[in-house]
């Protein structure tokens, strides 16, 4: 959805999800022939992608290497819940993370940036303004979005409880 939303230009409008909704229903009515060609297309280049940028972690495998992210981005939560206008800087990111060649998990790859950057931030920006720190915000998670198309491996961590595989 976020692709779409790239590509037909919708990112950052106001009525964006009610546009693309409409655009999809358009499009698959219009040439659902070609509209199935590209989702099969774009679905394996999706999981293409996935298979390079997601690791599943099974039951506590590791916890200690995550354990320091997990706080900041628990503890950055209330002061992301805080922000006026945190989903206008995802989709800032959402965006660059787009144009730089990340299809899969924008969306958390995006928040979790914008989590780690606040607090990282909160101590060293406590006398600036809020719009100053927000451009600041803003400004060192794209720079790292960009950044990110230039790394290898998994970038999202999935834990997947050993219960699970219990029941199934």
């Amino acid at each position: 959805m976020n692709f779409l939303k790239f590509h037909w230009g919708l990112i950052g409008k106001e009525y964006g999800d009610y546009d693309l909704v409409e655009k999809i229903h358009k499009y698959f009515e219009d040439n659902s022939e070609e509209f199935s060609e590209f989702l099969r297309i774009w679905s394996g280049l999706w999981m293409n992608k996935w298979g390079k940028r997601v690791k599943l972690l099974i039951g506590n495998e590791g916890s200690s290497q995550w354990s320091k992210v997990n706080r900041k981005l628990k503890n950055s939560e209330v002061l992301w819940k805080q922000l006026a206008r945190r989903e206008e800087m995802k989709d800032m990111l959402v965006e660059s993370l787009i144009r730089n060649g990340e299809i899969c998990g924008t969306t958390i790859m995006a928040e979790n940036l914008l989590k780690l950057e606040l607090e990282s931030s909160k101590e060293q920006d406590k006398w600036r303004s809020e719009q100053e720190r927000v451009l600041g915000i803003v400004n060192v998670t794209l720079r790292k979005a960009r950044q990110l198309s230039y790394s290898k491996g998994p970038l999202i961590f999935v834990r997947i409880d050993k219960k699970y595989f219990a029941m199934h």
